[in-house]
């Protein structure tokens, strides 16, 4: 069975992160993803991080199952071929600064025009409008004036970065969300398409739960706590007797009086003052400090196990070696075993959500630069003959 998303056509005019990544999502699940490279160079995905003969990892789990057409935006062919391609589609996804596809010939007036059921899903640092709208925009820029980053790190530390692209990756999802949505409302007849548009700064700022109403009503600047979760207590991250760290989480009013009979504290448990969340967060510290004195005399396995039996929900805090390793992963498929082109074998990350009757796959790795140019042309209608122009003229690749 093909995926929910069978018979969908996407064209991507992104590079790196936040574009490629919506569209990955869609390809996941049975959308047809073009890919529009530059020649020569491509993607600069394609170069990033860690390398396997000179291609990046991360370009081989970003763009599976899309097809990849290196076309030159800067030729009046290769304008033309995108048009074509728009034509026949049923989302565009970019993330150019805003106003570049204008200059190219290629804006939402100029599409929409060809095909009214277009939906074009826009990604960019702080959106196609507003006073910020032509600054250049990334992931960082994103955590930082979204707020998420002056919320991240030590107490007394600096503003911390999260680990990964998290402002990019926010970005995708809601593109992805604003898509489909867009799609249901062509599909069912109740109307054309249109712009989805996503800023960085937005999706991250979309996540920040009740940042604002708490400054504007109370005054309240949440700053940084580092493992702790502000407000609510018990919840936080504890050291063990063999130094490792878990993540215990206490907070609702019965788990937190069988966490604190576990670790020897009935008192605590029965204290009407503690009763509920609103009286523990003013005594965190206190908690904290109760609970640290017993994790701190176990080892990190005895106080997970402990914590499993009471029923508290914990957990350790995982690297990658500890996700390859651990069975819960493996059974949920989370771990898919990929063959790269010189045939090396690679675990990559499997597929999320989990759909019950379409499930995603993995049907390809990220393609070779201009891969499907020559057959993504050849169903346009191009011959032959039109293709080998193109490509002696620099229009293709």
């Amino acid at each position: 069975m093909g995926g929910p998303l069978q018979g969908i056509r996407v064209v991507e005019i992104g590079t790196l992160i936040a574009a490629p990544f919506a569209a990955r999502l869609m390809a996941e699940f049975g959308a047809d993803v073009i890919k529009i490279e530059a020649p020569e160079t491509g993607d600069p995905l394609r170069k990033w991080r860690k390398l396997h003969e000179g291609t990046s990892l991360w370009w081989y789990l970003q763009s599976r199952n899309k097809k990849s057409v290196c076309v030159n935006l800067k030729s009046a062919d290769g304008v033309e071929i995108v048009k074509r391609l728009a034509a026949d589609a049923d989302v565009v996804i970019e993330n150019l600064r805003p106003g570049a596809l204008e200059k190219l010939g290629l804006g939402w007036d100029v599409l929409h025009a060809i095909n009214p059921k277009l939906t074009m899903v826009r990604i960019s640092g702080y959106g196609q409008s507003g006073p910020y709208r032509d600054r250049p925009g990334f992931g960082a820029i994103g955590e930082a004036m979204g707020g998420i980053r002056y919320t991240t790190g030590e107490v007394d530390g600096a503003p911390a970065r999260v680990g990964v692209s998290l402002g990019d990756s926010l970005a995708s999802l809601h593109g992805v969300i604003g898509a489909l949505m867009s799609l249901l409302r062509v599909k069912t007849g109740q109307g054309e398409g249109q712009v989805v548009d996503v800023s960085l700064v937005e999706s991250v700022f979309n996540l920040m739960e009740s940042l604002v109403p708490e400054y504007d009503l109370l005054g309240h600047v949440r700053e940084r706590s580092g493992g702790a979760l502000p407000g609510i207590a018990p919840s936080n991250t504890y050291r063990t007797e063999d130094d490792g760290y878990v993540v215990i989480a206490g907070n609702s009013d019965p788990i937190f009086k069988r966490l604190m009979q576990l670790i020897g504290r009935p008192d605590l448990a029965d204290d009407p003052a503690l009763a509920h969340n609103d009286g523990r967060a003013k005594q965190s510290a206190m908690l904290d400090q109760a609970i640290t004195a017993w994790t701190s005399r176990h080892a990190t396995d005895d106080v997970l196990a402990a914590l499993e039996r009471a029923e508290v929900p914990s957990g350790r805090i995982y690297s990658v070696a500890d996700i390859v390793a651990d069975p819960h992963y493996q059974a949920r498929d989370m771990l898919l075993q990929a063959q790269l082109p010189g045939g090396a074998s690679v675990k990559m990350p499997g597929i999320v959500p989990k759909l019950s009757d379409t499930p995603g796959e993995v049907r390809w790795q990220g393609p070779t630069l201009g891969e499907h140019t020559g057959s993504v042309l050849g169903e346009l209608g191009f011959d032959k003959e039109d293709i080998e122009r193109l490509r002696r003229e620099g229009a293709v690749q």
